[in-house]
This record gives structure tokens, C-alpha cells and sequence, in this order.
């Protein structure tokens, strides 16, 4: 026989109710229903509920303070071995970039402005052996990739291709610059 205590969550095991036990008085317990309702049953008929409260020390409390307190570890990115090996340059061809201000500037003259900045970093970048160059050139109406593709085209040492799309998204040409040795 299951012993209950005033203030005790309990239900019915034949019907869906559930309440507080609010009297006592021998096998008959009376308990308030969810709704508000006072009813009566047998001690027999009802079964005590876990409240689901979590009790937790203070111990513990400052425990779990001390470890959030803690500094977290930064992760380093291990750089791939061939990413390592092969030093990257880029190169932002956005207009605002290159400079101070285009007010006045025609569309052709903001074009031949990025190409030779384009033409300028690519023979820096034969000049000085480094073997991966991204132009970053955005996306838009595809004139200014199309042009660079054509000065890529002129050089017999250099293959080109889209770059990292995780990256630079659609917006950006890796250029791989053969070494004669």
C-alpha cells in the first residue's frame, strides 16, 4: 500500500487525472485536479508522480561556474600539405580597391584601370616566383573575368581556373603560374 503526503503529485491509474493530494483520511485520498476539482479516491486507485525537479548543490553550481570561466582553446587550421607548400597572393580588383574615387570614370576607363592592375600583379608575381595568384574580381555582368581570361590566354606559362568557391564564392579566377627553372 502506497503511502502519500499532502502536496503529493500523483495520478489515476485507470483514468487520465492528475493532481495534488490536498486530505488524508485513512485509505480514501482527496486530491485538487489540474482543473481546480476536489475528488476522492481509494489509495489503491492512484499512483505518486515524479515532479521531475533537478536538485543541484551549490558545490556543483560553482563547479560548472569555474569550468565556463575557463579559457576556451583556439583551433589552428592545419594547412594542407599542398596549400603549405605553395604561397597564394590575391588580388582585389573591385574598383573602390584600386582607387580613391570612379566619380567621372566610364565604365572602359574603370575596365583598362583593373586590367593593367591585373597585368601589373600577375608579372609582379612572375617576377618574384610565386605560383598561385587570385583576382578577385566579383561577379557581375562576367566582363571583367571575360577580359582577364583573354590577358591569362596571352601568357604561354600560366593556367587559370575558378577559385575556392568556399572562399570567394563565384567571384574569384586562381591563376597557377608554371616556374621555368
Amino acid at each position: 500500500m502506497a503511502v502519500f503526503q499532502i502536496g503529493d503529485k500523483v495520478e489515476t491509474i485507470d483514468d487520465v487525472i492528475s493532481g495534488r493530494v490536498t486530505k488524508l483520511s485513512g485509505a480514501t485520498v482527496t486530491i485538487e485536479t489540474n482543473d481546480g476539482f476536489e475528488l476522492d479516491f481509494e489509495v489503491n486507485e492512484l499512483v505518486r508522480v515524479d515532479t521531475g525537479d533537478i536538485r543541484v548543490s551549490n558545490y556543483e553550481i560553482s563547479q560548472v561556474k569555474a569550468e565556463k570561466e575557463l579559457p576556451k582553446k583556439r583551433r589552428t587550421q592545419a594547412l594542407k600539405p599542398k596549400e603549405r607548400n605553395a604561397p597564394k597572393m590575391e588580388v582585389d580588383l573591385h574598383i573602390h580597391q584600386l582607387t580613391k574615387s570612379s566619380k567621372g570614370m566610364s565604365n572602359y576607363d574603370m575596365l583598362n584601370l583593373q586590367l593593367d592592375a591585373a597585368k601589373r600583379q600577375l608579372e609582379f608575381a612572375m617576377r618574384k616566383r610565386i605560383q598561385k595568384v587570385v583576382f578577385i574580381h566579383g561577379v557581375g555582368e562576367g566582363v571583367l573575368k571575360e577580359e582577364l581570361y583573354y590577358l591569362f590566354r596571352r601568357y604561354d606559362n600560366v593556367k587559370y581556373y575558378d577559385a575556392d568557391y568556399q572562399k570567394y564564392g563565384l567571384g574569384a579566377t586562381e591563376v597557377y603560374i608554371y616556374q621555368n627553372t
